[in-house]
Formats: structure tokens, C-alpha cells, sequence
């Protein structure tokens, strides 16, 4: 219903009786005639309809709820938006980080067959021996073969091969040894790039101011063709053995691992942590006196492209089938370290290696370690002027064995 500018008076309708009083007390007077008019004055102009939407003054408005998103300020739009981020997060990228967490190679059976054997008589014959100082700034003089066997520094029978430090030289030997003490390293002359490796260890070296490690590198690459340490200890090596990996860039292990050792540092790249590497630390009696008391045990390490693993066998718990030359590492259960390829190369980490045996004294760890290490005066100055205290600084082996997979 809309309005009109305008207004017609209303006509005039049938007669009406009206009363009036013409004078204020006289008598009344009825009469008859149309009803007056009253003119309603001037004409007005009255207000347009309204436009459009535009509500009447009287239209009640409806309350908008809060629910509708027409309502939202671009502060709540903002809320909204990061909650829904934060949801994404939740259901779609934590999923997979934990699955990337949980990632873990199929180390599957491997069929394995003999490949070299280090053992007898001939041990050493396998090996060149290193000569002169230290690339790892070792207080050493590594002789060469003549020379250690003259000091009976390493020497072979059927059943036992022996590598130890000097304790013949004195301060008052000429010459003495204020520049280091005699040592000996040997490095094998074949090199590898995966396989199985047996070590039978019957003891190892230990004493204040000793670095001993039996370990694989390619000595004319590192750290580009990577570092395999199998047993490492320094000085009174009171808290077991070391097993660590040494790489170039882009090698971590802070993934799934199955490992009865417990993890040091999970990055290998050899120029973080002061070149620490990625060590697994085992049990106390797993080096030193503990372990040789025992009379040692087995070292297995298997090298292949879903990773690196080591396990440590106590001589009385050595598996039947290493003892019958047909190892199953399948069979073995929880390795002592695990090294999986989750994020680590292996294949391009690792490449030309050879096994190391050598017994470095001082230097960049035993020497960095040893105010600590509740060893007398300081490292150089002991192991100048203090020859019988190497007495136990030395390895003595079985036999090695390389297995390669078939």
C-alpha cells in the first residue's frame, strides 16, 4: 500500500439533524442541511514512499547472528584461518613427519661367502705399515715394518697376532722419547666397499695417554670416502667401547634405530662437533680391563646399502655360525649400533676401505680428554718419561675375516 501527494475533502452526504445553540441561554433551534465542512487548511506536500530496501522508521530489524559468517570482521576471518592452519598441521604433516621418524631399512638376508682371511703366521703380511707423525697430531712416531719388529711391536704366531707401544725408551734413552713415543699402525692393502667383517679380539689396548682403534677408512680420501670405527677407547677406557661413523655432509642418524648401544651424537658429518662423528657408546665391559679379563670376544661389523650395523659378542656368547664360517647376521638380534641409511647415503658416504689397527697416544682426543680422565700431569709429559706404563697398551687378535655377499 503506498501513499499519494495529494487530498480530496470528502463530499457532502445526506442530511443530518444538528442542535444549536444560538445564543448562549436562549432556546434551541433544530435545523437541518448538509453537515459543515472543515477544510483541512493549506495543501501539504506529504514525504515520498521509501526506496528500495530503505526500512520503514517502524520496521523492526531481525538480530544477526553471530554465527553467520556475513557478520565476520577480518579479525575473526584471521583466527579462523590460523586455526584451520593449525589443523592441517595436525592431521596431514605430523602424520608424516612421525612416519618419516619411523622410517627403517629392510636389512633382509644376505647369503655370505669367504672372501679374505687375516690369520697365522702371516697376519701382518696384509698390511702396510704407516710411517712418521700423526695426521691426528698424535704424541707418536709410527715405525715401519723392520723397525717393529725389532722392538717386537707387532709380531705373529699360529693362533695370535700382537700390535703395542713401546716400553722401552726411557728419559734417559738416547734418543728418548720427548718427541713421542714409538707406536705402530698398519693399514690393510686390500680395500673395500661393503661385505661382513669377523674380528676376533682377545685384547685391547688401554693406559693414560692411549688413543687405540681398530677402524676402516680409505687413508688417501678422508673424510670424503667416510671413517667405520669399530672399537675406539682413550686413556683408562673405564666406559666401554666406541663404535662411530665419520662422513662429509648430508649423514644423520636421528631416526628409527635398533640398538642395544646408547647414541651419542646422531650427526656424522665430520665438521660439526669437532669432528666427533656419530657414536654409539656400548656397556663398560665391552673394553679395557673388564674385556680382557673376559678374554675378549668377537667383533662383527656388516656394511651394505640399507646401513652399517656392529654387534659385540662376550667369548662365551659368540653365534655357532660364525665359530662354523658361515655367519647369518639375520640371526644375530639387536645389534650393538645401528647405522641405517633412513638419512645416509651409504653407498657414496663409504667407498675403498681399509681396515686400520693402530694405538696413537695424546692427540686430538686422549690428549683433549685427559685433565679429565684422572690420569697424572699432563699427557705428553707422561708418556715421554713413564715407558711401563704402556704394559697393557697393546691388541691382540685371532683371526679377521671378510665376508662378501653372494
Amino acid at each position: 500500500m503506498g501513499w499519494e501527494n495529494s487530498y480530496t475533502p470528502p463530499k457532502a452526504g445526506p442530511a443530518s439533524f444538528q442542535v444549536r445553540d444560538t445564543y448562549n441561554d436562549g432556546p434551541v433551534e433544530m435545523v437541518s442541511g448538509p453537515p459543515p465542512y472543515y477544510s483541512a487548511g493549506p495543501e501539504r506536500e506529504l514525504p515520498p514512499p521509501p526506496r528500495g530496501n530503505m526500512p520503514m522508521a517502524y520496521e523492526y530489524k531481525q538480530p544477526v547472528s553471530r554465527w553467520n559468517p556475513k557478520s565476520w570482521r577480518k579479525r575473526t576471518w584471521a583466527i579462523i584461518a590460523a586455526i584451520l592452519v593449525v589443523v592441517i598441521i595436525v592431521v596431514v604433516v605430523t602424520p608424516v613427519e612421525v612416519a618419516k621418524a619411523n622410517r627403517y631399512p629392510d636389512y633382509y638376508r644376505l647369503n655370505y661367502t669367504l672372501s679374505d682371511q687375516y690369520n697365522g703366521t702371516t697376519f701382518f703380511d696384509n698390511f702396510n705399515y704407516f710411517t712418521g707423525y700423526d695426521p691426528a697430531q698424535g704424541f707418536v712416531h709410527y715405525v715401519p715394518k723392520e723397525q717393529a719388529q725389532q722392538l717386537n711391536l707387532t709380531y705373529a704366531t699360529a693362533d695370535t697376532a700382537v700390535l703395542k707401544v713401546d716400553t722401552s725408551v726411557g728419559p734417559s734413552s738416547v734418543p728418548d722419547a720427548s718427541t713421542g713415543r714409538f707406536s705402530v699402525r698398519v693399514e690393510s692393502k686390500t680395500q673395500y666397499n661393503n661385505g661382513l667383517f669377523i674380528f676376533d679380539v682377545k685384547h685391547t689396548p688401554y693406559g693414560c695417554g692411549t688413543w687405540p682403534a681398530l677402524w676402516l677408512v680409505d687413508p688417501a680420501n678422508w673424510p670424503d670416502h667416510g671413517e667405520i670405527d669399530v672399537m675406539e677407547a682413550v686413556n683408562q677406557a673405564t666406559d666401554g667401547n666406541q663404535m662411530t661413523l665419520h662422513t662429509t655432509n648430508d649423514c644423520e642418524m636421528n631416526d628409527k634405530r635398533i640398538m642395544s648401544g646408547t647414541s651419542i651424537n646422531t650427526n656424522c658429518y665430520n665438521a660439526t662437533n669437532d669432528n666427533a662423528g656419530c657414536g654409539v657408546k656400548s656397556a663398560a665391559d665391552t673394553y679395557g680391563t673388564e674385556y680382557n679379563d673376559a678374554n675378549g670376544g668377537i667383533m662383527a661389523m656388516e656394511w651394505r646399502d640399507e646401513g652399517i650395523r656392529v654387534w659385540q659378542f662376550s667369548r662365551n656368547g659368540i653365534p655357532t655360525d660364525i665359530t662354523a664360517m658361515n655367519p647369518d647376521p639375520s640371526t644375530w638380534g639387536e645389534a650393538s649400533a645401528d647405522f641405517p641409511n633412513t638419512k645416509c647415503d651409504i653407498g657414496s658416504h663409504f667407498k675403498n676401505q681399509s681396515i686400520i689397527v693402530n694405538i696413537d697416544l695424546c692427540g686430538q682426543y686422549a690428549g683433549g680428554v685427559y685433565a679429565q680422565s684422572g690420569c697424572p700431569s699432563n699427557c705428553t709429559d707422561y708418556v715421554a718419561n713413564n715407558p711401563t706404563a704402556f704394559t697393557n697398551a697393546f691388541w691382540e687378535f685371532g683371526a679377521f675375516q671378510v665376508y662378501k655377499a653372494s
